[in-house]
């Protein structure tokens, strides 16, 4: 009974822990294939059983073998699934003299657990892809599987839970080496011939993993820097207040020219707004973005006879190559419907896409724009 309390101590502690434990910079899998591993450890186990502990604990040892397959969404959570077992031995005076203990050899079983698997180095310290050891916890529900004493022909599905520890040496992206400590409880699999109706289990197993493909996470990104949007957003309002007055000028100065006598032309070269900017990942056109996309309207609309590209870029730091190339056309093709909306005619634009770019402004933040030239 001390050990089914302190099992369960431990699986509320582990809980507790992760629902207070935070992220440092947010990574995740760019692909559902990216991150699934295989895993397998050989070790040992100990029924933790009242008959055990009266007769000596050190004699309910047994080996102990598992493999695993999983996946991790992120470099802090995952789940996997295990098949783990080979026998368990009971000491019982079940059916002896009073006081004469008899050992219950090679009771064969085999358990499926469902994990959910946290990892504690990269929740406190943060994701780092070049360290050396990691330290996570798992738990979940299983089934174990055997054919209780009592009725032997017959296997039984008895339903466990568990709790654990695991440490991992990173060798390299695709190679860890695995030190994994769990404890379960579960309905007593060796029937009328134990005198708990719980049986309990801990070991301790060694084992690698390997990753498929290698371990691939993507970071979010550094978080845009508005001040300097904000920056970039009144420049080119200044430049279209100037050459809205240039504008200006230029119609009163052919108002006043006699044409019998002298014709006046003046070249205005517009300098409107001409880059919408994107947070990372999106195409939306934020408040900002549509401020400028309404400035540029009103000077395309007031040169007909001009054509402009509209352009889209992504940052090439962040996602593939294939990603980045949907995401610039995705945008562009955003800024280009705006723009329609607004009036513009489609004969004045040119839609294209040029997927990531890398150092377009001298920062990667500023990679992810949309650029009306």
């Amino acid at each position: 009974m001390k050990c089914k309390f302190g099992i369960v101590s431990i699986m509320l502690a582990g809980i507790a822990l992760t629902a207070t434990a935070q992220t440092k910079e947010k990574y995740y899998s760019e692909k559902f294939k990216d991150n699934i591993f295989i895993s397998a450890g050989v070790g040992a186990q100990a029924c933790v059983n009242p008959d055990n502990f009266d007769y000596g604990f050190g004699h309910a040892i047994t080996s102990l073998i598992h493999v695993s397959v999983g996946k991790l969404f992120n470099p802090i959570w995952g789940v996997r699934g295990q098949v783990a077992g080979l026998w368990s031995t009971l000491y019982s005076e079940h059916g002896q003299i009073k006081g004469a203990y008899a050992e219950i050899k090679n009771k064969k079983y085999f358990t499926l657990h469902a994990d959910a698997m946290y990892n504690l180095s990269n929740s406190i310290g943060g994701y780092n892809p070049d360290r050396l050891f990691t330290l996570s916890v798992f738990a979940g529900p299983g089934l174990t599987f055997a054919k209780t004493y009592g009725d032997q022909d017959k296997l039984n599905a008895l339903i466990n839970g568990s709790v654990g520890l695991m440490g991992q040496f990173n060798v390299n992206r695709y190679l860890d080496v695995n030190i994994e400590a769990r404890g379960e409880v579960f309905p007593s699999m060796f029937g009328s011939k134990s005198n708990a109706y719980t049986d309990g289990a801990v070991s301790l197993t060694a084992g690698v993993t390997y990753t498929f493909g290698g371990k691939k996470f993507i970071s979010c990104g550094a978080k845009v820097d508005q001040d300097a949007i904000n920056a970039e957003i009144n420049r080119y309002r200044s430049e279209l207040e100037q050459a809205q007055a240039d504008l200006a000028n230029a119609k009163n100065a052919l108002a006043n020219v006699k044409p019998v006598t002298k014709e006046v032309v003046k070249e205005v070269e517009v300098a409107g707004p001409r880059a919408i900017f994107f947070k990372i990942g999106s195409a939306r056109i934020d408040d900002y973005g549509m401020v400028n996309i309404q400035l540029a309207a009103k000077i395309l609309k007031a040169n007909p006879d001009k054509k402009y590209k509209v352009a889209g870029y992504a940052d090439k730091a962040t996602g593939s190559a294939s990603w980045n190339q949907k995401l610039s056309e995705k945008r562009a093709q955003g800024v280009y419907d705006a723009l329609i909306k607004e009036g513009v005619s489609k004969d004045q634009l040119e839609l294209v896409g040029f997927g990531g770019t890398a150092n377009l402004f001298g920062k990667n933040y500023l990679n992810r724009v949309v650029i009306l030239e």
